[in-house]
C-alpha cells in the first residue's frame, strides 16, 4: 500500500476510536445519572463519616465528578473498539506468530488491568480506609472533599489496574528475546524489594496496609511473569531446533533446484 493510503487508513481508524470514545462517554455519563453511580463510588467512605456526607468545595464539583465519572467509564467501553481499530491497522504488517502474541497481550491486558481495578475498589481501598482514618484520632474532625476522595478512588483504579500489566510487559520483552527465565529467576530477591518500594510510591495515601495489599499481588504476578517466561523460550527453543533440523532438507532442495535445467 503507497504511503498516503496508509495515512489514509489510519486516519480514518483515529476516526472510528475517537467515535467509539464519544459513544462510550455518552453511555457513562447517562449510567451515571440513571444508576447514581457517584453514590456507589461514595459506599466504601460512608461508614467513616458518622452520618454526613463528602464535602464540595465548589459549585462545579458534582459537575465534574458527573463528568470525571463518565469519562472513565467511556474509556473502558471504547477500549476493546480502540484496541481493535489499533488491531485492524497493524493486521497486515504481521507474521503469524507475531499475531497469536499480540492477541494474547490485548486479552490478557485487559483482563489484568480489569482485575486490578476491581481488586483496588473491593480490596484495598476497604482496607486502607479503616487504617487512614485511625490518624485523624479524637481531636481532628475529618472534612473529606469531593475532589481529594474521588481523586483517590481513580488513582487507586488506575494504579492497580497498570501495575497488574506486569505479565503482559514480561511476555511482549521475553517474546522479543530481552527477558529470560534465568534472569527473572537470578533476580528474585531484588524484584521483592523493588516490589515493596513501588507499592509504597505508587499507593495512594502511601500507608502500610495499601502498600502489602499492591506488593502480595503483585509479587504473584512477577511469579506468574518467570512462568509466561519459561513458556515463551521453550517455545522459541522448540522453533529452532525445527530450523536447525530442516535446514539441511532446505540445502539440498535449494542446490537441486539451481541444478536442475529451467526453461
Amino acid at each position: 500500500m503507497p504511503f498516503l493510503e496508509h495515512l489514509e487508513e489510519l486516519r480514518w481508524r483515529i476516526i472510528w476510536a475517537l467515535a467509539a470514545i464519544f459513544i462510550g462517554v455518552a453511555i457513562g455519563f447517562y449510567l451515571v445519572i440513571h444508576f447514581e453511580l457517584i453514590a456507589r463510588l461514595e459506599a466504601p467512605i460512608r461508614p467513616y463519616l458518622h452520618g454526613r456526607n463528602i464535602v464540595g468545595t465548589h459549585p462545579t464539583d458534582g459537575l465534574q465528578i458527573t463528568i470525571s465519572a463518565s469519562m472513565w467509564i467511556g474509556a473502558v467501553l471504547s477500549f476493546p473498539i480502540v484496541v481493535y481499530q489499533a488491531w485492524l491497522f497493524l493486521l497486515p504488517a504481521l507474521y503469524p506468530r507475531e499475531r497469536s502474541l499480540l492477541i494474547a497481550a490485548l486479552f490478557g491486558g485487559v483482563g489484568l488491568f480489569a482485575a486490578g481495578a476491581w481488586f483496588a475498589y473491593a480490596v484495598v481501598i476497604p482496607l486502607s480506609l479503616p487504617w487512614l482514618f485511625t490518624f485523624f484520632g479524637n481531636t481532628i474532625d475529618p472534612m473529606i472533599t469531593v475532589e481529594n476522595y474521588f481523586g483517590f478512588i481513580f488513582g487507586s483504579v488506575l494504579t492497580f489496574g497498570i501495575a497488574f500489566e506486569l505479565p503482559v510487559v514480561v511476555l511482549l520483552l521475553s517474546a522479543a528475546g530481552l527477558v529470560t527465565p534465568s534472569f527473572l529467576r537470578r533476580y528474585r530477591r531484588h524484584a521483592f524489594l523493588l516490589i515493596l518500594v513501588a507499592g509504597a510510591l505508587l499507593t495512594p495515601g502511601s500507608d502500610v496496609t495499601s502498600t502489602l495489599a499492591l506488593a502480595g499481588p503483585l509479587y504473584l504476578l512477577y511469579e506468574l511473569s518467570v512462568l509466561v517466561a519459561g513458556a515463551i523460550w521453550r517455545r522459541r527453543k522448540q522453533t529452532d531446533s525445527i530450523a536447525i533440523l530442516l535446514a539441511p532438507l532446505l540445502l539440498l532442495r535449494r542446490r537441486a533446484w539451481a541444478t536442475a535445467p529451467h526453461a
